[in-house]
């Protein structure tokens, strides 16, 4: 557990590198899941990029591919994957448990206008916090901030700068 002076407050359980991804269709929108912690209903709703957590030996190409194929289906070409310019720590709590994550993200492009993503892949808490999925304009998403939940938080701030090639790297994100 987390507590030492490099820590960040609050103590976490768990420390992890993940990768999240702006899958791009055709239209140049951008794919975000809505999701719930079932077992924290008073979070609420959220909606959050694809992604997940680096597993050993893993690249950030390789993360990427294997969870957007995992998540939805769609097999992306490993030269699709964009370089990671936007780096951030966040800590947030899911299912009872604070994660303190060190992540980047990238975009990639999946071929088609709002193709359906697949669910088979999907891990058991995956299919149980997953509750739809909607592909996004910029604008609108841009429209929505101060109106509904992101992650990254800052998404709706950030996108339209990050899509442009500008190297972000955010400050700490305490999500809840």
């Amino acid at each position: 557990m987390g507590g030492d002076a490099v820590t960040p407050w609050p103590a976490y359980d768990v420390e992890r590198s993940s990768v999240r991804v702006v899958l791009l269709d055709d239209d140049g929108r951008l794919l975000l899941f809505r999701t719930i912690d079932p077992t924290m209903p008073e979070i609420g709703l959220w909606w959050e990029l694809p992604g997940g957590g680096v597993e050993p030996g893993e690249t950030v190409v390789d993360t990427a591919v294997r969870e957007i194929a995992e998540e939805t289906g769609f097999e992306l070409a490993r030269g699709e994957v964009g370089l990671p310019t936007w780096r951030r720590d966040s800590t947030y709590v899911r299912r009872h448990r604070r994660t303190w994550q060190h992540e980047v993200v990238v975009t990639a492009h999946v071929v088609g206008v709002e193709p359906v993503p697949a669910r088979e892949g999907r891990t058991p808490e995956e299919l149980q916090e997953y509750v739809g999925h909607r592909w996004w304009s910029v604008g609108e998403l841009v429209a929505a901030a101060g109106t509904v939940r992101f992650f990254p938080g800052r998404l709706p701030e950030l996108i339209a700068d990050f899509l442009a090639g500008v190297p972000i790297d955010e400050p700490f994100d305490l999500w809840n």
